[in-house]
């Protein structure tokens, strides 16, 4: 180690002091933040990307956005997050309503191809009149407004229709009110329309189409009642009036045809609550027999029919009476046990003699095999009546 020299003698002299060692450290200003650089564009595309047209592409540019915000410390952290989660809600969405789209135009396209070699011309529901035939996709008559397509009756066919006419509801639209009035108006239509009801077959059912609560407020007031025949495949009319018919004929089953639509209406709900509904249905019972009573005592010196009419005005005045027992009932049990013996008091076989002396057919509908209106739950017709 060598020892500086002494400074020279005088005044005024002196070496300068040795400089100090440098020693290692940072580079000047580093730790030091840097000013942040400018707003990040990937974080505004990822925003108005996400809102306005592709939010797929929002999520790629929200991901894009927070790395490079991170690294080069750039503004619009927060934007490029709101950018991801509204990319991320509207890509939810947009795959929501892509998926509804595609069931939607799927069931379209099976509905087409499903019946796609249908015979008829595509027609409204409400276009189509008393007489008209038509098929409908796949034989299915419970459908929500099925497709209708019109076609001559001589070919096979789906449905006919008894009437098409204008509903006048006291009560909301597809209410029990409402259901019970659109069953009771068609099956009017439909005895007026087939009028020998033993003659329809087997797999003939009657249906209607009536309108929603939806299209009532639309103004839709139509009500269309049809026979179904998709059961079996059917080809010509069953349609019988009363002008296709002799007038004695009409003129029986007219009366008939009441007695058996009123025998198969009786009041909904259990005995013990409804009692005075059912007293006010036997009378109305009692009331269709003394109508049939009249119309046949016209014709009991018709000649060929003479003696089956005598044997069925016999009936109807035992039934009538017991009707009336049955209306004067004061308990339910009481009722109960009027209303089997006024089931009682007529005969099939009676009724089947006289539809033969008039001409009519003899062929014992299942339906009525049932006790119409009994307490023991034989409804009569009333389970072909189906709601579409």
């Amino acid at each position: 180690m060598s020892t500086p020299p002494s400074p020279p003698p005088g005044p005024g002299h002196s070496w300068p002091p040795p400089s100090p060692q440098p020693a290692w450290g940072p580079p000047p200003g580093y730790g030091q933040p840097h000013p942040e650089q400018g707003l990040n564009g990937f974080a505004l595309a990822s925003l108005l990307v996400g809102l306005l047209c592709l939010p797929p592409l929002g999520i790629v540019f929200g991901i894009v956005a927070l790395v490079q915000i991170a690294k080069q410390r750039q503004r619009g952290k927060v934007l490029a997050i709101v950018g991801l989660a509204v990319s991320v809600v509207m890509t939810g969405v947009m795959v929501f309503a892509v998926d509804r789209v595609a069931a939607a135009v799927r069931d379209r396209m099976d509905s087409v191809s499903e019946f796609a070699d249908a015979e008829g011309d595509l027609r409204d529901l409400d276009d189509l009149r008393a007489g008209d035939c038509f098929n409908v996709p796949g034989g299915d008559l419970l459908a929500d407004r099925p497709l209708t397509y019109k076609i001559d009756c001589a070919e096979p066919h789906h449905g006919e229709v008894t009437a098409s006419k204008q509903l006048d509801l006291a009560g909301a639209p597809e209410s029990a009110e409402a259901d019970r009035l659109s069953e009771d108006e068609c099956w009017k239509a439909q005895d007026a329309y087939a009028m020998d009801t033993w003659a329809l077959p087997a797999y003939a059912e009657m249906f209607y189409f009536a309108p929603s609560r939806q299209s009532w407020r639309q103004g839709d007031r139509r009500l269309v009642c049809v026979i179904g025949t998709t059961e079996e495949e059917r080809r010509g009319s069953l349609r019988q009036d009363a002008g296709s018919l002799k007038p004695e004929q009409a003129a029986f089953l007219k009366v008939a045809n009441q007695v058996e639509f009123v025998l198969g209406r009786p009041p909904a709900g259990d005995l013990e609550d409804t009692l005075p509904e059912h007293q006010a249905w036997a009378r109305t019972v009692y009331s269709a027999l003394g109508e049939e009573a009249k119309t046949l005592e016209a014709d009991k010196t018709r000649p060929g029919v003479e003696k089956q009419v005598q044997a069925q005005l016999k009936e109807i005045q035992a039934a009538r009476g017991a009707w009336q027992r049955t209306s004067q009932a004061k308990t339910a049990a009481d009722f109960d046990r009027q209303w089997e013996r006024a089931l009682g008091a007529m005969s099939v076989e009676t009724e089947k003699a006289l539809r033969g002396a008039y001409g009519l057919s003899t062929e014992v509908p299942e339906w009525l095999t049932e006790s119409p209106g009994s307490p023991e739950g034989g409804p009569g017709r009333g389970p072909s009546a189906q709601a579409a």
